[in-house]
């Protein structure tokens, strides 16, 4: 059996998991991460992509997460975020639709702040719909 670490995933609502992993993967400010046993402690920020986590059982799952950020600590990983959902867990069909919404509004005239708005609305969207996809063809 591989080493394994203890990992708990926090939104505001609830914990989103607890458990022990082998490893996880995330989208970094620094670009894509992945967290090992017995890795260094840090503290990580995390921009909006697809997480990546496998078990102690060697399976394998993938999440949609938002921004947050990660510590890692000798006893534990703790990751907050503001929300995160498993494939099986998202609306493709809104997800679609919130991605032709933000797809639209981009090719709109608007001050900055709006365009960066759109755009993590867009890059959102993306996520879900490339997490929910993962379901599809595993499932």
């Amino acid at each position: 059996m591989a080493n394994t670490f203890l990992l708990s995933i926090l939104t505001p609502e609830h914990e989103f998991y607890r458990g022990q992993v082998e490893m996880i993967s995330f989208s970094a400010l620094d670009g894509r991460m992945m967290i090992l046993a017995e890795h260094a402690p840090t503290v990580i920020g995390l921009t909006e992509g697809e997480l990546t986590l496998r078990d102690a059982d060697g399976n394998t799952r993938w999440a949609a997460a938002s921004d947050g950020f990660v510590t890692v600590t000798q006893d534990q990983t703790v990751m907050m975020l503001q929300s995160a959902e498993w494939p099986e867990d998202i609306d493709r069909v809104r997800a679609e639709r919130s991605e032709m919404r933000a797809r639209e509004a981009l090719l709109q005239k608007q001050d900055r702040q709006s365009y960066l708005m759109n755009q993590a609305m867009l890059l959102r969207a993306m996520t879900r719909l490339r997490v929910s996809d993962k379901y599809h063809v595993n499932s």
